[in-house]
């Protein structure tokens, strides 16, 4: 149930954020994939990589070798924010990229990394200069 709640919670915050990029582009538009991301198309993507923890990992890693993991992600043109290994769960990652590039790099994942992960998606939006700037005005009193 709670991971139906998440699940929801994350699609209408991916639907907010397609909603705000851009009024003018049709639905049936290709994806741009020469575009960067910009304040005003930009989104953040952290993708939880789950490992399968019942399989060794030069198994796991062969099997993403064979799928083409490692040659197709990141996607060029994407930029990687950051890329940590988190113990007991795998590998959390953080890509910045233009909202029309979304869903090329879902198909990547889908095609190259399921299997030997379980992935888990949160797209989010850079808020930290509005952050600091309330944080700096609740201070400056």
């Amino acid at each position: 149930m709670r991971s139906n709640r998440r699940l929801l919670t994350a699609a209408a915050l991916l639907a907010g954020a397609l909603a705000l990029t851009s009024t003018t582009m049709a639905q049936t538009s290709p994806p741009q994939s020469n575009a960067a991301p910009t304040a005003d198309n930009a989104v953040l993507l952290t993708v939880f990589f789950k490992h399968d923890q019942s399989r060794p990992l030069n198994e796991l890693n062969a099997q993403l070798e064979k799928q083409g993991y490692y040659k197709s992600f990141p996607p060029s043109g994407i930029e990687v924010v950051s890329w940590y290994v988190m113990m007991g769960i795998g590998q959390v990652i953080t890509l910045r990229l233009p909202a029309s590039r979304l869903r090329e790099v879902n198909r990547i994942i889908e095609d190259s990394a399921w299997g030997p992960y379980r992935t888990e998606f949160y797209p989010t939006y850079d808020y930290k200069a509005v952050g600091m700037a309330q944080h700096d005005k609740a201070t400056a009193n």
